[in-house]
């Protein structure tokens, strides 16, 4: 007997790694939770924008440039991540409503 994934579960595996937001896809199949889907959304356009940024971040050769690029992006997890622990549908702040509209038909 199979028992159904919550969407918070969902919520919070998706924030992972990319790997996270896969397997989190493949939880969330079968109940298709609204907040399970929302934060997937979320965390799936933060792995990608983070993997884009780190390829163009390659030409610069200077320190402060990838430490605030780290720093940044920890901040974008710890925000989505935050609120899936809190169950709560909050997208990150600036690109998290454009996330919502790109990534829409993932649910």
């Amino acid at each position: 007997m199979e028992e159904k994934t919550s969407g918070k579960t969902v919520a919070i595996v998706a924030y992972l790694t990319i790997a996270g937001t896969i397997i989190a896809y493949f939880m969330n199949l079968d109940g298709k939770d609204p907040l399970g889907s929302f934060h997937i959304r979320q965390a799936f356009g933060v792995h990608i924008l983070f993997y884009i940024l780190a390829a163009l971040l390659g030409f610069f050769d200077s320190g402060s440039i990838v430490i605030a690029f780290y720093v940044f992006f920890f901040v974008l997890w710890l925000f989505g991540i935050v609120h899936a622990l809190k169950g709560e549908e909050r997208p990150i702040p600036v690109i998290g409503p454009l996330f919502q509209k790109w990534f829409s038909t993932i649910s």
